[in-house]
């Protein structure tokens, strides 16, 4: 493209450039260009003032590269107040792109859909997050932008995972938790994940290969079926069991586990206890709930005395921390409970 430029032999380059930039003459659009033995300096406007040996001419410049935004909003066409009321953050579940959006705002979920599409490397789809609801835990979702269906693969870890977002549960926003959790499990245990999902705890163990036996449960079929195959693709069919049924069916039979795993963010507390009864002494529990910022000190010693009524003690807090923010006022939180 042509803009006007100061053309200046080379060896006298950089002492016009100094002038022009104190003068706030230089283009930031385009890229300083060579012609020979001459330097061409893109300018905003013509000197006010000679700046020898410099002479000022039209000349032709490269087009400047596409601005590549650094976030989704940068492309968005609506006002000002609206671009920065909309959340900063989103999921990437295989090419699939979910994000949560205040309802005052969804109104422009199209907007903000088409945006990601082209925002997200790979995407194919973009979707409402509307939350995770009912007992199987299946997530509520809006399609915004892109086309196809809601099953993907997702890779995590170094581990390749079958997800359906419209039937079974899965968030990726976990992948560090998987990870930590398999490198804590010891040569011989027992692993049982309750509420699985589709088995990224499960698969993560298996891989690693450490235990003897991984049980993963959750009350979904789609779930199930789909956590039989990420765990055949992490590792050999005597590693680990599938199975389709209840907590509360299920743990009674259960027998006993060195750890246990139960990740039921909203409700899973009524769970706790059945689910540490199967919990052999010495062993662990790994527990994942939504905690009010305001009950977050208390909340190890309540969880421990819940347990302690059921399953037989002493319990023990070995760990807790922050996974992520959930809301304004919560925390997913990861208990890891000892029994002595």
């Amino acid at each position: 493209m042509r803009s006007l430029a100061a053309v200046v032999p080379r060896e006298s380059a950089e002492v016009v450039r100094r002038a022009l930039a104190h003068d706030g003459l230089l283009r930031a659009d385009l890229a300083v260009a060579h012609s020979g033995s001459e330097v061409l300096f893109p300018l905003l406007a013509a000197p006010a003032r000679a700046i020898p040996p410099a002479r000022i001419e039209e000349r032709e410049f490269a087009e400047p590269p596409p601005h590549d935004p650094a976030s989704y909003r940068e492309g968005l066409d609506v006002p000002e107040e609206v671009r920065r009321a909309l959340p900063r953050a989103f999921d990437v579940v295989g090419d699939i792109v979910l994000i949560r959006i205040p309802e005052p705002l969804r109104v422009h979920g199209p907007a903000v859909g088409e945006s990601l599409l082209a925002f997200v490397p790979g995407a194919r789809l973009v979707g409402l997050d509307l939350g995770v609801h009912g007992e199987t835990r299946v997530r509520r979702l809006e399609r915004l932008a892109g086309g196809g269906p809601w099953t993907t693969t997702h890779r995590e870890n170094g581990l390749t995972l079958d997800v359906d977002l419209e039937r079974a549960y899965f968030s990726p926003r976990l992948a560090r938790e998987h990870a930590d959790v398999a490198s804590q499990v010891t040569p011989g245990e027992r692993v049982i994940d309750f509420a699985c999902g589709v088995a990224p705890f499960g698969a993560a163990i298996v891989r690693e290969a450490h235990a003897r036996e991984v049980v993963a449960v959750d009350l979904n079929p789609f779930a199930t079926e789909l956590a039989e195959r990420n765990l055949r693709r992490a590792g050999p069919a005597h590693r680990f069991r599938v199975v389709t049924g209840s907590i509360e069916a299920f743990a009674p039979s259960a027998g006993t586990c060195e750890r246990a795993i139960l990740n039921l963010p909203h409700g899973g507390v009524k769970y706790a206890p059945s689910v540490a009864t199967t919990v052999a002494r010495g062993g662990t529990l790994h527990f994942y709930e939504v905690t009010e910022r305001s009950r977050a000190d208390g909340r190890p010693e309540e969880l421990l005395s819940m347990i302690a009524e059921r399953a037989n003690g002493p319990w023990t807090l070995a760990e807790c921390h922050i996974v992520h923010a959930y809301s304004p006022t919560e925390d997913l939180v990861a208990y890891r409970l000892s029994r002595s």
